[in-house]
């Protein structure tokens, strides 16, 4: 990867109190060598490691250490860092800090500027074996990752300082800064344009009523933001759902599945590849009542006619068969039985390169969930099983069917 696109980026190391801390000037060192602006804010405890100076040292720039020291928050120094940085890597991410960062706790110089900070977070955790492996470490670890601006970066295997071999160990630093370079678009997918479905779709009845069901875009938007992070330029055609992380997206808004329809069709012909996770209703009513339908009124009907949507995968496959060039063309199936069986059918009646399946039945998976569980299938019958938080697995799609296809 070509850190050189790190020339003129804001970067925070936060350093955690662990022994790897030390590690963390090298970090400082190779990030302002690859042309970041860096500035370092530390906890109580990694001071007992290396002193503040070392890192002023190295950054050019004062510490932030104490945000009780009226010398650095005299200006409101936490808040300070926190609007100036473009992206925040936390090195090392001890137990103890993945745990508070995770509550959203505030007590020191590191968690308080991330509370406050927008924008992209790597973590590069470290500790000792049985700490890494400890449950309350992983689902602190899987909830932070279930949002998209947090990724991660190792640690690694082998001989830790306290004696004990496993995991645990701190990234090598080139790994790390690369890990930055991507959050800022270096990466394999650079140049290339993806287009995804995410969310589901409404089909009123009336002004009040509608058809829709239980996706909350979750998975789409995580697969957004990974695809993102390998460098391609998104474009997301997204459902109503809440609110979501939109940072570096483009984001069109629809709300029915001929809206979501129109939007993609003026789309598909020109992107690489088009991943359809929404979950668009298949049927819609076949009128819409100007006003609520009011119950026990002459007008309400005893009866809801139904008429299909339009298939949005289905058309957009159909639209680009000819093309020279045609993009990669990724379904999902959210199913509750026969999973792989009906994944397949589906992948070879719509023309599909591939398909992610999911049983939205089984226990973390599916809809309104941050963890997930996927078979994908390929066009060529090789199949994969992936499971993690959301943006774990989204990762993991975006390497298996975009950055290094088999």
């Amino acid at each position: 990867m070509d850190v050189t696109t790190l020339k003129g980026r804001r970067v925070v190391v936060g350093v955690g109190g662990g022994i790897a801390a030390y590690k963390a000037c090298e970090l400082v060192r190779e990030l302002s060598r690859a042309g970041a602006e860096v500035r370092v804010a530390m906890t109580e405890s990694s001071r007992q490691f290396v002193t503040p100076l070392t890192f002023q040292a190295l950054s050019g720039h004062p510490v932030l250490t104490d945000y009780f020291d009226p010398a650095q928050e005299g200006n409101f120094g936490h808040l300070d860092l926190a609007r100036w940085a473009e992206a925040f890597v936390v090195a090392p991410a001890t137990a103890d800090l993945l745990a508070r960062i995770r509550a959203g706790m505030g007590n020191d110089a590191v968690t308080t500027s991330l509370l406050a900070f927008r924008g992209p977070v790597v973590l590069a955790p470290a500790m000792n074996v049985a700490m890494w492996d400890n449950p309350l470490t992983q689902e602190n670890l899987a909830a932070l990752l279930a949002y998209p601006r947090f990724s991660r970066v190792g640690p690694g295997a082998g001989m830790l300082a306290c004696g004990d071999v496993g995991e645990g160990r701190l990234a090598d630093v080139p790994a790390i800064v690369q890990a930055v370079a991507a959050r800022f678009g270096a990466g394999p997918l650079a140049g290339k344009r993806v287009l995804l479905t995410a969310g589901p779709t409404r089909e009123f009845l009336d002004p009040v009523r509608f058809i829709s069901n239980p996706s909350t875009g979750k998975m789409g938007m995580a697969l957004a933001h990974a695809a993102r992070t390998q460098g391609a330029e998104v474009t997301v055609v997204l459902g109503p759902v809440g609110t979501v992380e939109r940072g570096g997206l483009d984001v069109v808004d629809v709300v029915s599945a001929e809206d979501m329809a129109r939007e993609v069709l003026s789309r598909v012909g020109t992107v690489d590849a088009f991943i359809a996770t929404a979950a668009v209703s298949d049927w819609r009513p076949e009128t819409r009542a100007p006003q609520k339908v009011k119950k026990g009124a002459s007008t309400s009907p005893e009866a809801l006619t139904l008429v299909r949507t339009p298939d949005v995968l289905a058309e957009a496959s159909r639209k680009v068969a000819g093309q020279p060039k045609r993009p990669v063309l990724v379904g999902f199936a959210a199913e509750t039985e026969r999973v792989v069986a009906h994944a397949r059918e589906k992948l070879e009646r719509k023309g599909l390169d591939a398909i992610v399946a999911n049983d939205v039945t089984a226990p973390g998976a599916g809809f309104g969930t941050d963890t997930n569980r996927v078979t994908v299938l390929t066009r060529s019958g090789a199949q994969h099983e992936l499971q993690g938080s959301k943006y774990e697995v989204a990762q993991a799609l975006i390497e298996l069917l975009l950055v290094s296809p088999s």
